[in-house]
């Protein structure tokens, strides 16, 4: 399938508007750091992956088309295989991109296009950032493409990988400072994953600043210490009957 297809452009538009629409009223979504998105070429989008909205709302927050890698169980139904594909999705498995996506994925960062991508291989379990597995670089490498580093606060607390639905909550976006092929060169590729996880990272610090998260962490610190010292007096009654 062709997802520059004119009608594939027009849906992509459409499904974007009506994402932002819905997730700024739903989720009270912000997207910081938008002047960091280049306006033209190849950018390999790299952020945390906290949850299954990740893709949808990155690209809601860039005003260019992206596409994006998506777990190879996702084509399983044809119907949503057919929906994702048209909004440009790639498919991969959980070990390893695989030879059929590297290509389409080297092709569309050759063509100057978007691609968004997580590093982490897999969602978060506690809402950090995991370490970035190796691989990603290459891509960027060698389709000189440059690399947006972008980071997610609050997609896990609204929906974590051991829940069925979402819930409610806030969401905010955050894009960070490019690294332009000219500055990748200057890395080796253990460098290079060293720094897009550092400025994933910085993004992601930024945006716990904001006291709507600031207030979810010291709320869930003090559920977790009521926790602690509920378990801690089960235990001592328990030793003691």
């Amino acid at each position: 399938m062709n997802h520059n297809a004119w009608p594939n452009r027009i849906g992509y538009r459409f499904a974007r508007r009506a994402l932002q629409l819905v997730s700024v009223l739903v989720y009270g979504i912000r997207c910081n750091g938008r002047e960091h998105i280049p306006a033209e070429g190849g950018v390999l989008v790299v952020s945390n992956h906290q949850s299954h909205f990740d893709p949808p709302l990155v690209g809601s927050c860039c005003y260019r088309q992206m596409g994006y890698l998506a777990r190879d169980t996702l084509f399983g139904f044809t119907p949503f295989a057919w929906l994702i594909e048209s909004l440009g999705a790639v498919p991969f498995n959980r070990e390893g991109i695989g030879l059929t996506g590297i290509k389409e994925t080297l092709r569309r960062l050759k063509r100057g296009e978007m691609m968004l991508m997580f590093p982490e291989g897999t969602r978060t379990h506690d809402g950090e950032v995991a370490r970035f597995r190796p691989g990603f670089t290459t891509l960027a490498v060698r389709s000189r493409a440059a690399i947006l580093p972008v980071a997610i606060e609050g997609a896990f607390d609204v929906w974590p990988r051991w829940q069925l639905l979402p819930g409610r909550g806030t969401i905010h976006v955050r894009f960070g400072p490019v690294l332009t092929p000219d500055e990748i060169d200057n890395y080796n590729e253990q460098e290079l994953i060293e720094e897009v996880e550092r400025r994933v990272r910085r993004c992601s610090a930024r945006l716990r600043q904001h006291p709507t998260f600031q207030r979810s962490r010291k709320w869930k610190s003090c559920r977790d210490t009521i926790g602690r010292n509920s378990r801690a007096k089960r235990e001592k009654y328990r030793k003691l009957s």
